[in-house]
């Protein structure tokens, strides 16, 4: 069972996705149909960042999880050959 810490942690980090997902959902479908010169535009970065952004993210990611998964196989490999 998890602790309160645990939930408290998880609570946030689904109240953080739900932030980000909200504020990109809004950033890329409803921005392109409001005048240019309205003030939310003040809000949001140009629309180039939309495809940007997620794209360096993912890379990133995908980077990350390709060299944890390459490290813990290089270990696995060392330990069969000590033995």
């Amino acid at each position: 069972m998890a602790t309160g810490s645990d939930q408290a942690v998880g609570m946030g980090m689904v109240a953080l996705s739900a932030l980000i997902f909200a504020y990109y959902t809004i950033w890329t479908v409803v921005l392109p149909f409001v005048d240019d010169d309205h003030i939310v535009h003040q809000y949001f970065l140009p629309r180039p960042y939309a495809v940007i952004t997620p794209t360096v993210a993912g890379v990133v990611a995908l980077s990350a999880i390709g060299s944890f998964f390459g490290y813990v196989m290089l270990q696995d490999k060392m330990k069969k050959k000590a033995k």
